[in-house]
């Protein structure tokens, strides 16, 4: 783009510039603090991921010996824990204007009813806590993996206006004042030229 040579222009391009570095700058530090709230989200996934490792593994032991002691069919007429219209609830913050949901869990009107099916047995009344958990441990895995794939999509987003400005409009600007800098001066050269001659022809 073909700039015109004068001092306003000069101006004008250097208050462009001190405002694209300032954006530039808050996008760096924000990219910085959401790249720190990522990790330390990928360090609580990974611990929430342990246990529900540990319940899923617990889960399908207790599921084998409730199987072993009814069979099949026999472990079909043991019901889960019952629960009147049950909802997820949850709260929200905002992180840079990302919504981010924190302490969702289950929640219900009335309390969950357990109601013992035939024959009920110590290992039926196990399987039917650990799976109960395990869904439990699923809400808050549900949680984090949400809050991360939204926290990745501001990232990205951030880092790639970071990056335009890092790498092109910032460098056009520089351009621009160098090339109307070079052009005042070679100006202010040949003004220069012009009174000395002028001066000459005057003698």
């Amino acid at each position: 783009m073909q700039i015109s040579p004068t001092r306003s222009a000069l101006l004008e391009a250097k208050d462009e510039r001190k405002v694209m570095e300032e954006g530039f700058r808050f996008l760096d530090e924000k990219r910085l603090l959401l790249a720190a709230e990522i990790i330390t989200l990928f360090n609580k996934r990974d611990a929430v991921k342990k246990e529900y490792n540990s319940l899923f593994k617990q889960a399908q032991t207790d599921l084998r010996e409730s199987v072993t002691r009814h069979g099949l069919q026999g472990l079909k007429t043991q019901p889960a824990i019952k629960r009147q219209n049950p909802k997820i609830k949850s709260k929200t913050r905002s992180f840079f204007g990302v919504t981010l949901i924190e302490n969702a869990k289950l929640s219900q009107t009335t309390p969950p009813e357990i109601i013992e099916g035939v024959n009920p047995s110590p290992e039926s009344k196990n399987c039917r806590k650990t799976f109960d958990k395990l869904l439990t441990k699923s809400i808050t895995m549900a949680e984090i993996a949400n809050n991360l794939q939204r926290l990745l999509l501001e990232y990205r987003r951030t880092d790639r206006r970071a990056r335009a400005l890092e790498d092109v409009i910032l460098p056009e600007l520089d351009e621009s004042i160098h090339h109307i800098e070079s052009q005042l001066e070679e100006m202010d050269q040949e003004e220069a030229v012009r009174v000395r001659l002028g001066r000459k022809v005057a003698v």
